[in-house]
């Protein structure tokens, strides 16, 4: 499986996961000029900005860890982009990871509630 492949797995994933915990998914793959939020949802009053990461292994460590300080960064002046722009600017926010490890045919999630504060 090829890493865009994995990508779309693991964030297929990730949105099943956080539907099951009734979540609602209000857009996925948001682009600014800052960057991008894979999954941006609704769980009660929160506006939560969700980075999938998704691996085959833990070769590299597990997929939390590649979420650095300058990525974090990027993705909250995506997440203040996305608030701008749909004028939500007063809203509850939360940051989100959800890891998922794709290995023997299986799918193994964690999800990381406020991962990180903006």
């Amino acid at each position: 499986m090829d890493k865009q492949a994995t990508g779309k797995a693991g964030q297929k994933a990730a949105e099943t996961l956080l539907k099951n915990k009734g979540y609602q998914i209000i857009t996925r793959n948001f682009h600014s000029r800052t960057g991008e939020v894979d999954l941006v949802a609704r769980d009660g009053d929160y506006i939560v900005f969700v980075e999938v990461k998704a691996r085959h292994n833990l070769n590299y460590g597990y997929p939390r860890e590649a979420i650095t300080p300058t990525k974090q960064k990027r993705i909250i002046k995506t997440a203040l982009a996305f608030l701008t722009f749909y004028s939500l600017t007063d809203s509850n926010i939360r940051f989100d990871v959800i890891e998922v490890l794709l290995r023997d045919g299986q799918v193994y999630t964690s999800h990381i509630e406020n991962a990180f504060t903006g």
